[in-house]
């Protein structure tokens, strides 16, 4: 198994198409599977269509489903980052996709997005590990 951890800053956009990145660590590597993995807390993965749209949605999608204000036990840190704890049970902190020919096999509309609303952190790590078949 090969691994190999990504740096993403989501300071300035919540939702970050990590797409390319990984299918430059699967070129060369054949057939097999990849699993994207995001060591955090308060950040997910998404398996979705970009550019049309479908980020703004999901982040509304979002704040609706997980208000930001003072309902969480969880409490410390900016207001409403209660939500950014149960997030990763709504939005995956992995994925993982087979690999042919050294190709993330990817639908023609799919993009993975790492999905970060906590504005405390920004800055994330993302790793993928390559096993082969």
């Amino acid at each position: 198994m090969e691994t190999f951890e990504i740096d993403v800053d989501t300071s300035r956009q919540r939702m970050v198409d990590i797409s390319e990145k990984l299918k430059r660590f699967c070129r060369g590597r054949g057939d097999g599977l990849v699993n994207v993995f995001v060591p955090h807390a308060t950040a997910g993965l998404a398996l979705m269509e970009t550019g049309s749209g479908s980020e703004a949605d999901l982040k509304d999608a979002l704040d609706r489903l997980l208000p930001r204000d003072n309902r969480y036990q969880h409490a410390h840190g900016s207001p409403g980052h209660g939500a950014d704890h149960v997030l990763p049970a709504f939005v995956s902190p992995s994925i993982t996709l087979p690999v042919f020919g050294g190709r993330p096999a990817l639908g023609t509309w799919q993009s993975v997005v790492l999905v970060d609303l906590n504005m405390d952190n920004p800055q994330r790590k993302v790793r993928f590990s390559f096993v082969p078949a």
